[in-house]
């Protein structure tokens, strides 16, 4: 092991382990905040897969979401699933979803690809409220406390959530930085800054960024379908533009293509807003101003600017 490698695992199982102890000293306010917090950043790690690693702009991401979210939902529901099936019926609707979203989306680039992805969300956001009878539309429905016990573990206690929480985001972290190191990975980096140079050195960028799109979703989806299993609800309101949006946000801020930037992304973005709306009710003006100003005097994101200023091999 390189002295390098030492440093990238020390400094992610660092950030684990202090996740980990969290859980014993937090108060129960931020202690609910952060298992939520965990479980968006895994969402915003799998759009930071398709997004700041192999430079694709989706605006339809919610459709992942939604897709996992629902998946679970409708199958404990309506299909009687237990947890551990209904999850994974979650993250097996985010990978099909995905996968044919992909075949369609990755015939078009730039432009025309930010607005096939944002018409099939919006087209997914429209059946949602379609079929109401069954989604219950933007009222959406609860699950349960009695149907959210996974192994004998009940996920509507705070602790067990909150561990919960953090398993997934631990196995999408993990997940992630061994994906961008390996050889899969840098060629999605390689394509994110010239494709055209990867194509004539004998690489199918079609294959590997529908490779890297099924990744993001599937990664997406099994986010979506951990919020509505640990917080007990499910809604057409996160298949919505909004939920598009959040995880670009999210990384943005944090700093795309940097392995740590959507979990820092995501917990500044929920406090910022949090506090902010504990002092005035035009929160998101200063919401808005701050996130100017990160923009302007932070354009790679909080972890980019580390990577450019501090250390360089920052994965």
């Amino acid at each position: 092991m390189t002295r390098q490698t030492a440093r990238i695992l020390a400094l992610h199982g660092g950030l684990l382990a202090v996740l980990f102890a969290a859980q014993f000293v937090l108060p129960a306010y931020h202690h609910g905040n952060l298992a939520r917090i965990m479980v968006l950043a895994s969402y915003a790690i799998g759009y930071n897969i398709l997004f700041g690693y192999t430079g694709l702009l989706s605006l339809g991401h919610a459709l992942f979401f939604a897709a996992g979210m629902y998946g679970m939902g409708l199958g404990i529901q309506y299909g009687g699933l237990s947890p551990a099936p209904a999850l994974l019926a979650g993250v097996v609707a985010g990978a099909l979803v995905s996968g044919a979203l992909a075949l369609l989306a990755l015939r078009t680039t730039g432009v025309a690809f930010m607005i096939v992805t944002l018409m099939f969300a919006q087209a997914g956001y429209l059946t949602i409220l379609y079929f109401g009878e069954y989604t219950r539309g933007d009222e959406g429905f609860v699950i349960q406390t009695a149907q959210r016990v996974l192994w004998g573990v009940d996920l509507s206690n705070p602790v067990n959530r909150y561990f919960a929480a953090f398993g997934l985001f631990a196995i999408c972290l993990s997940l992630s930085l061994w994906l961008v190191r390996a050889p899969f990975g840098r060629v999605l980096v390689a394509i994110r800054e010239n494709e055209d140079r990867v194509q004539m050195l004998g690489y199918d960028t079609y294959v590997h960024k529908l490779g890297a799109m099924v990744v993001s979703g599937t990664i997406s989806a099994a986010a979506g379908a951990a919020y509505g299993l640990l917080f007990g609800y499910a809604g057409a309101s996160f298949a919505s533009v909004q939920y598009s949006i959040f995880p670009l946000l999210w990384v943005l801020l944090g700093g795309a293509g940097t392995v740590l930037g959507p979990f820092i992304g995501t917990l500044f973005m929920f406090y910022l807003i949090d506090l902010s709306s504990g002092v005035t009710t035009a929160y998101m003006l200063i919401a808005g101003v701050v996130l100017v100003a990160l923009t302007v005097f932070a354009p790679q994101g909080l972890a980019g600017e580390v990577r450019r200023r501090v250390w360089r091999g920052l994965p």
